[in-house]
């Protein structure tokens, strides 16, 4: 397992780390359970947020002082990063208070501006930057960091010189202008914390995922981790060699990239909740899903009344607004229903 240092942050850990969002679906003894066993296996990086609802709270039960033997010693080992999507200087204050206290620890590794909007700057106006730098002059954080979906503005950040990582989707599915973001955190000593590199569930190989990652070098990726088989594939690659670039496995993402290129949805959920009661972040992707994954899965009487709801859509687009990606949502719904209707008529086959 390659070991890799996040820009000028210092911070070196297995290229292999946790993503925390998935694990406020479960409950807390299964989150601790989660957490500890990836610290047993060789994680040491584990990323959350504010926004994440009671995920800082299953971190903090897991690492923070007093939460095992040696009353901090384990969280001494671990890097904890997490996020507040805070626009004004009182409800940074708030969330970071919070977030320590949720977290049991008296300081944040990393603390990120949460999908930010525009690249947060000294002067500026906002006095957000600011509280950045006060946190840090008070101990409370260690490193200033920001995530986005935004390509310019990921783009900004990262050629300020104000950020010491920036985090931002990344898989093999992504395109020049990803790959020109992190040579630009690399030039500019941001440490590149990738996000959503199972592209929200559509890549279903850990070992091209990581071998693609493994590729890049200085690359970190957060894996989103809720179950305990999905636990399991990152750990082998401590207990054994860890996947490389091959010509094999370069020819399967070549192919990948056929199937998946152009607009899909990533099932990120930023667009939710819709006014007309569409799941929106699976429904925008049901034919990818259909063809990625057991049909049946899919085709339950369950899915079908919420696929239906798409005929329901009230035009507001409220999801286009919020989507990160600026995708057409509502034309991407009904793409799908179509398509939905179609396998459902047995018109076309899909994935067994």
């Amino acid at each position: 397992m390659r070991e890799i240092t996040l820009g000028r942050t210092g911070i070196t850990v297995p290229q292999n780390a946790f993503g925390c969002l998935p694990i406020q679906r479960v409950t807390k003894v299964e989150a601790v359970h989660l957490l500890r066993r990836a610290y047993a296996g060789g994680m040491r990086f584990f990323d959350t947020a504010r926004a994440y609802s009671d995920s800082e709270e299953k971190v903090g039960a897991a690492f923070g002082k007093g939460s095992l033997p040696g009353d901090g010693a384990i969280r001494d080992q671990v890097f904890l990063a997490t996020k507040t999507a805070a626009k004004t200087p009182e409800a940074f204050w708030k969330d970071l208070s919070t977030s320590l206290e949720k977290l049991q620890t008296d300081h944040i590794d990393v603390y990120q501006f949460h999908q930010a909007g525009q690249c947060y700057r000294p002067g500026d106006g906002t006095g957000m930057y600011e509280c950045m730098l006060e946190a840090k002059r008070q101990g409370k954080i260690r490193h200033i960091g920001v995530t986005a979906h935004r390509i310019g503005v990921a783009m900004e950040c990262a050629a300020s010189g104000l950020y010491e990582t920036l985090q931002f989707p990344f898989s093999y599915l992504s395109g020049e202008q990803e790959l020109e973001l992190v040579r630009t955190c690399r030039e500019n000593g941001v440490g590149f914390i990738a996000m959503k590199g199972l592209a929200g569930g559509l890549i279903t190989r850990a070992d091209a995922a990581y071998g693609f990652m493994e590729e890049q070098g200085g690359v970190l990726p957060i894996w989103g981790i809720q179950r305990e088989k999905e636990l399991d594939d990152w750990l082998s690659f401590f207990e054994k060699d860890a996947p490389v670039m091959t010509d094999k496995i370069r020819a399967f993402i070549k192919e990948e990239k056929k199937e998946l290129s152009g607009d899909f949805c990533r099932g990120c959920g930023y667009c939710m909740p819709c006014p007309a009661g569409i799941e929106i972040n699976n429904c925008a992707r049901m034919s990818l899903m259909l063809r990625r994954a057991p049909s049946e899965n899919w085709l339950t009487p369950e899915w079908q009344e919420k696929m239906n709801r798409i005929d329901q859509c009230l035009g507001c687009r409220q999801c286009t607004k919020k989507c990160p990606y600026e995708l057409n949502t509502p034309e991407l719904l009904k793409k799908n229903l179509a398509d939905y209707r179609r396998v459902l008529a047995g018109e076309v086959s899909v994935g067994q």
